[in-house]
């Protein structure tokens, strides 16, 4: 894996433990796996198109 060995992925995850605390692993780890969920999500949607039609941005309407 990136070539990092069991040595280099200890000292890693013991700076981060120094940095954000234990009780906060959890939460950061929680917050990336559902980061990674929706980004997942969002890449089998189909697309939307966002563009305003030129007509309705004239008149002022907006759509509901």
């Amino acid at each position: 894996m990136f070539g990092l060995g069991p040595l280099e992925l200890g000292i890693i995850l013991a700076i981060v433990i120094v940095l954000f605390g234990a009780k906060r692993l959890p939460e950061i780890g929680s917050g990336i796996g559902k980061a990674i969920k929706n980004f997942k999500s969002g890449l089998s949607q189909e697309e939307i198109d966002v563009t305003p039609d030129k007509e309705r941005v004239d008149e002022g309407e907006t759509k509901p």
